[in-house]
């Protein structure tokens, strides 16, 4: 079993979803762990209370990622809590499903392009000048970037520049001993658009689920699980690479 205990993990987006089981997860293996989230308190408060429960310390911090000050206070609320940063985890995000890219507004070109690219850019260049030697950085990507889907063209594009960034921070971060790798889930139930826009009685859901392992789509604890090996011990030589967790399906 993968043993945590010690390493302080910096999460972001971590009030709910993908984040929120990746936090909890490495709770459970002994991480201390920084929540982060940039609007609601609620579900902040809620995942802190369900970190804490496994007899660790936490913080939440609430930040706006696509903001440089906000990252830049994140990551020193952080190490004033912990002292030091072993593990990064890039998650937070947003989706955008449905609009053809000649009906987006300025608006929601403006939001995705801050949040997906700038702030995934903020938040790992902001890991590799304050993660530990010998640490885990770790991008949220998506498989939608692997290939284009109507509707869906803003989404992606932003999404497939933090693969890039990672691959080259793996290189530029080596020599400190420091992995940095990207998760590409398909899919995962009770995240993003699952959450906020897919009712559970969609025949969208079917449609994903059908030739997947177990036709399912997949749950946060799927990526959960691919965090926990890439921060574990038995990753301390896998870097610059992308692990997709899809149920069998490229997409």
């Amino acid at each position: 079993m993968t043993d945590l205990t010690g390493k302080t993990a910096l999460i972001t987006g971590s009030a709910r979803g993908i984040g929120k089981a990746i936090a909890l997860r490495y709770a459970q293996l002994g991480a201390g762990v920084v929540i982060n989230y940039a609007s609601n308190n609620a579900n902040a408060d809620q995942a802190l209370k369900e970190v804490l429960a496994h007899g660790g310390k936490a913080i939440a911090v609430k930040a706006d990622i696509s903001q440089p000050t906000d990252v830049d206070r994140l990551f020193a609320e952080a190490r004033e809590a912990f002292a030091t940063v072993d593990i990064v985890v890039a998650n937070a995000g947003l989706e955008l499903l449905g609009t053809p890219i000649a009906n987006l507004s300025d608006e929601q070109i403006d939001r995705m392009v801050n949040v997906n690219a700038h702030g995934a850019l903020l938040t790992l260049q902001r890991a590799a000048q304050h993660v530990a030697d010998n640490g885990r950085i770790i991008n949220i990507a998506s498989t939608a970037i692997a290939g284009p889907v109507a509707g869906a063209g803003l989404y992606t594009a932003t999404k497939a520049p933090s693969r890039y960034f990672a691959e080259v921070l793996a290189r530029e971060t080596a020599e400190r001993g420091i992995t940095v790798n990207t998760i590409q889930p398909g899919p995962i139930d009770e995240a993003g658009v699952f959450i906020d826009s897919i009712p559970s009685d969609s025949p969208f859901r079917g449609l994903q689920a059908a030739g997947r392992i177990g036709d399912r789509i997949g749950n946060p604890s799927d990526v959960a699980d691919a965090a926990e090996y890439l921060a574990s011990d038995l990753a301390t030589w896998v870097s610059g690479t992308t692990l997709t967790v899809t149920g069998g399906l490229p997409q």
